[in-house]
């Protein structure tokens, strides 16, 4: 398999990490993401997002699916987590998109492949995400790939940080 730092460019679609160029079509896929899931978006998230993607210091990592001409057509943003009962670290995938037109082509496939291909160069023991429960085209995609576990998620609201 390749290495997660090689783009893989097949058909003409490349799988990469985000780049700095990227910001306008990222922030207009990374909207729509937001705008599907009714999450709140205004610039200070966005910018604040940007900074942590592009700062080879902090844990977010983003991937991008891009055509030979450079129009990204979904994203992929993930970062490894503690996992105490291992002591290692894990992946966690936060976000994923393909715009609506390009689904069911194994773009969001080739995505999680390629998180999942850096996790491992990572040490990564798994890959975790979340989705909707009513989320039927996503979740499709994800039986196909993973196991679904028997965990509830939780949140408990500390308040408005943003």
């Amino acid at each position: 398999m390749n290495s997660s730092a090689e783009q893989l460019v097949v058909d003409g679609i490349q799988i990469r990490d985000l780049q700095p160029q990227d910001r306008a079509a990222w922030e207009s896929l990374y909207r729509q993401y937001a705008e599907f899931y009714k999450e709140p978006m205004n610039e200070e998230i966005l910018a604040r997002t940007w900074s942590w993607l592009l700062d080879a210091q902090h844990p977010l990592q983003g991937k991008v699916v891009a055509t030979a001409n450079g129009v990204l057509l979904g994203l992929a943003h993930y970062r490894p987590f503690p996992e105490p009962l291992l002591g290692k670290e894990a992946g966690f995938l936060d976000d994923l998109l393909v715009l609506p037109e390009q689904r069911g082509g194994g773009l969001g496939r080739r995505l999680i492949e390629a998180v999942a291909q850096a996790g491992k160069e990572q040490g990564w023991p798994f890959l975790r995400w979340i989705t909707a429960q009513d989320n039927a085209q996503a979740r499709r995609l994800y039986d196909g790939l993973a196991q679904a576990t028997a965990w509830v998620t939780y949140d408990l609201s500390l308040g408005t940080a943003c």
